[in-house]
Formats: C-alpha cells, sequence, structure tokens
C-alpha cells in the first residue's frame, strides 16, 4: 500500500470535466480534437485503487490518445443518457464499452439515481404491492435493496431480477445503437459469464457483473465490432492489492477489486483488436 500527500495514501484520480457534462472523469484532461479511444464503463474502466488502470496501458501499446470515461458505480443509465458522452464516442475512432452490472438502472420497480446511479431512490407500486412487508425507506444502495428482497422472497425475487435484465439488455442495445463507430465489448471479470439458471443468488454474495448471464452476452455481441471475454488468472487474483493505491479507511474496498495485474492482462487482449479497428 503506498501513501501519499493526499492524506492516508488515497490515489490522486485528478478528476476533470469535459464539454457540457455534469459528470467527473478521472483525469488528466485529454484533448477531444485529436484521434481516440473512448472507454465507457463502471469502476474498473474508470481504475479505482490503480494508478495505471487498464485504459491507460492500452494507450501506451497503441500510440493514440485513450480517453478514459469510466465512472466509478456507474450503470448503463449514466452511460447512456449523458449526452456528451454519446457525441464523444461517436466521433472516436473506436470505443471500449466494459460489460457492467444491471442492478444499477431505473426500470419498473425501482428508481435510481440519474448520476450515481449505485443509489436507490424509490420503489414503484408495482414492487411495494409484491413485497407489502419491506419498508423501503431504509434502502440507500441497490445492492442493499436486492439484497434484502431476495432473502425475503426468493420466488418473488425472480420477477424483480427478470425485469433489471430485460432493461440493462434494451438500454445496451440502445447504447451500441447511439454510439455509431466501432465498438468493442468487453467482460473482465474473475470468472466467465453465468448460465441463467446460475443466477438467482443473494445479490449480496454474488459475483460482478450482477445479473448478467452468457446469454444476455450472445445476445449484444451482434451489436458490436468486437468482443474480448477477459477472465482473470488466478495469478492475477492471488496478488490481491499488491500495486494498488488505497488509504487504509480504504482497504476493505480494494480487497474487492481487480489489481493492476488483471488490467495488464486485459491491455494485452484488447491492444491486438484495437490495432486491427483504428
Amino acid at each position: 500500500m503506498t501513501y501519499d500527500v493526499l492524506g492516508a495514501g488515497a490515489l490522486d484520480y485528478v478528476p476533470c470535466r469535459y464539454g457540457r457534462s455534469k459528470l467527473l472523469f478521472r483525469g488528466p484532461e485529454r484533448r477531444l480534437d485529436a484521434p481516440y479511444v473512448a472507454f465507457l464503463g463502471g469502476t474498473a474502466t474508470y481504475g479505482k485503487f490503480i494508478k495505471n488502470p487498464f485504459p491507460a496501458l492500452v494507450e501506451s501499446g497503441l500510440g493514440v490518445n485513450c480517453i478514459n470515461f469510466g465512472i466509478a458505480n456507474a450503470g448503463v443509465d449514466v452511460l447512456l443518457n449523458d449526452g456528451f458522452l454519446c457525441d464523444a464516442c461517436c466521433r472516436a475512432d473506436a470505443t471500449v464499452v466494459q460489460i457492467i452490472g444491471a442492478q444499477n438502472l431505473s426500470n419498473r420497480f425501482y428508481t435510481v439515481h440519474p448520476r450515481r446511479n449505485d443509489r436507490f431512490v424509490t420503489a414503484s407500486n408495482l414492487l411495494t404491492s409484491i413485497y407489502p412487508e419491506v419498508d423501503f425507506a431504509e434502502f440507500h444502495f441497490n445492492k442493499h435493496m436486492l439484497s434484502r428482497l431476495y432473502n425475503v422472497s426468493q420466488e418473488r425475487f425472480v420477477a424483480v431480477r427478470n425485469e433489471v435484465q430485460t432493461a440493462w439488455l434494451a438500454r445496451m442495445k440502445l447504447l451500441l445503437k447511439k454510439v455509431t463507430g466501432k465498438v468493442v465489448l468487453v467482460w473482465f471479470a474473475d470468472h466467465g459469464p453465468l448460465p441463467e439458471e446460475k443466477q438467482c443468488i443473494d445479490p449480496a454474495t454474488a459475483r460482478s457483473p450482477l445479473f448478467i448471464t452468457r446469454e444476455m452476452i450472445e445476445d449484444l455481441v451482434s451489436h458490436a465490432a468486437a468482443y474480448a471475454e477477459v477472465v482473470v488468472t488466478p495469478e492475477a487474483m492471488a496478488a490481491g492489492t499488491e500495486g494498488m493505491v488505497f488509504s487504509q479507511m480504504e482497504a476493505m474496498a480494494a480487497a474487492e477489486m481487480l489489481g493492476p495485474r488483471a488490467h495488464a492482462e486485459l491491455s494485452q487482449k484488447l491492444g491486438p483488436i484495437l490495432q486491427d479497428l483504428v
């Protein structure tokens, strides 16, 4: 673990803004008037606790500017609804889209914060009618809420899971349609995509990306120029937080993230794919 002047070892992400977007992105700010590859995604793309996340590593080998538009804890909603992001990706030579979990998006059952998609806002009348015994006022985060619903009734939870999966797939297809250039879809996890029958488990203990099945990805692949499936090696997983930068208060969160060796494995997979596209 590294300690520096930012207080107890926290990593300086040099946050910046682009254009008219209200979102804060990882810096340093990059030029948009030269050729570039855009990277859309969640916490892994942003590179939480990682000094050189995979977009930076890809740039080193590719020789083309790689702009990190990853957003910590993002859901598809924030990627899809920010006008600047879609415009910037359409102008890119290629766009890499990380496959992120389905829990952090608004749907018929619940609403999430428009920019901080992991934050639970409110339950719909439909959801409260299905779970009348649950007090939704106590929830601040989607995953906590979903875990409670699962533990109250696994049978009723199937309808909730199916809804968020359906909403995720529809919105991902819309995102890929709006990004008019070449898109590379990326699976980046410590396991491969699971089949549908293995998805009904407690969200609190499920592995990320939550609720995404092999069947859902197969449905998406035809909408992209390429697909990269990177299952992190046991060696990279065994490295744990080695090389990560975090404070003592962030240690538990850092332990749940894929580390620098995993990011290096992804960059090695993406490099040749992007060389062919740009």
